[in-house]
């Protein structure tokens, strides 16, 4: 089959979503691009959209977002210099109602240290036109419910759990991260992951929250992009996902952690250290940071993720080249965008200025060093 109907199955912005927006008045490619921002960021620079066209930041990309703010389909967001870049935050309703989104979160106005993340992921998706890119929470739940037919249960999709009752509410995919499909290869899945912290506490919730989906595809790549600023945290990360995927527990470990897990909700919910000599050598052998995530996950999930947290299938795919693990060096600049940088890292910022005054000044991973991928496929 063509690429144009695999496209309409596996892609976020699909031709039915980009001839929805032709009576705006928009030109072919702008209106492709609008339907990629708004699925993946709802926010853009001028560079992307020229990278996304191929073309020079000249009249043409001028002539584009003046065209949206003037219409009231975007708002301008500047930070400090207008020289030091605008954000564009596409907020327009009845652009979002007209491809099938009208209260995806991605209109409503965020703080700038948000936007200046969904940028970062608008970069990961664009710099992969190897792949079609699904965005949506309601794209990935259909394609794996009824494109793939994954099998798996309401439960088993990665979600998180909001209120009790009848005031329960279920958000699927709550990470709001790009999944790709490869074009040349429609097996193999590519999750994207933006590293926002310099310890991976909230990537080993994603990890956990997204190993049954992994244990029902037959190839997949967990994507990490790094900003510049977290460069030296990518080994935390690679260790990480070691831990979580790919070193299974014992059986009487997991037996042992799901009374230990009990005790410790009814005792007030922290995690404190096990009283059981088994659990204390696997707390030094695994890492405390290794359970305290399952603690977290097993809050939220029940016992069924101790029952995964045992199983080898995944390792098993590492040794097969069927899962592996990639780390993207994210090179453009954007703290130019944002004044989100607390105190204490601009005193350690100025402190640095006076260290370089008399020594060398501290090393950093190069870019190369980065790109080194955890498991070769």
């Amino acid at each position: 089959m063509s690429n144009e109907h695999w496209s309409a199955v596996y892609d976020s912005a699909r031709a039915v979503r980009v001839n929805a927006l032709r009576p705006f008045g928009f030109t072919e490619r702008q209106t492709r691009f609008l339907v990629t921002v708004m699925a993946h960021s709802g926010s853009f620079l001028e560079r992307q959209y020229c990278a996304f066209a191929g073309i020079a930041r000249g009249q043409n990309s001028r002539a584009f977002v003046a065209q949206l703010v003037a219409r009231g389909y975007a708002t301008v967001i500047t930070h400090g210099s207008v020289r030091r870049g605008r954000i564009y935050h596409v907020h327009h309703k009845p652009l979002y109602e007209a491809i099938g989104l009208p209260d995806d979160r991605h209109r409503k106005t965020q703080t700038v240290g948000r936007m200046v993340q969904r940028l970062m992921i608008l970069d990961g998706v664009l710099a992969d036109r190897n792949c079609w890119w699904m965005g949506p929470a309601c794209d990935k739940r259909s394609y794996f419910a009824t494109t793939r037919k994954t099998g798996l249960s309401a439960a088993e999709y990665p979600h998180i759990t909001f209120g009790s009752g009848d005031r329960t509410t279920v958000r699927y995919f709550p990470d709001k991260l790009p999944i790709g499909v490869e074009k040349s290869n429609l097996d193999h899945h590519v999750f994207l992951y933006l590293v926002t912290r310099p310890i991976p506490i909230d990537f080993r919730m994603f990890l956990l929250r997204h190993a049954e989906l992994f244990r029902m595809l037959h190839t997949w790549t967990v994507r990490v992009l790094v900003p510049r600023r977290f460069w030296k945290a990518a080994a935390l990360y690679k260790a990480a996902l070691r831990d979580e995927l790919w070193t299974p527990l014992e059986p009487h470990i997991t037996d042992r952690l799901e009374a230990y897990f009990r005790e410790r909700r009814q005792g007030g919910g922290h995690l404190s250290e096990p009283s059981d000599e088994y659990l204390i050598k696997a707390f030094r052998r695994y890492g405390r940071a290794r359970f305290a995530s399952l603690y977290r996950a097993w809050r939220c999930m029940g016992d069924r993720i101790l029952w995964a947290a045992r199983s080898t299938i995944l390792r098993d795919a590492r040794e097969r080249g069927w899962g592996a693990c990639e780390i993207q060096p994210l090179m453009g600049q954007y703290l130019q965008l944002t004044g989100l940088i607390d105190r204490d890292d601009r005193a350690r910022r100025g402190a640095k200025r006076k260290i370089r005054a008399v020594s060398p000044p501290p090393s950093s991973p190069s870019p190369d060093d980065l790109t080194t991928p955890l498991v070769t496929r």
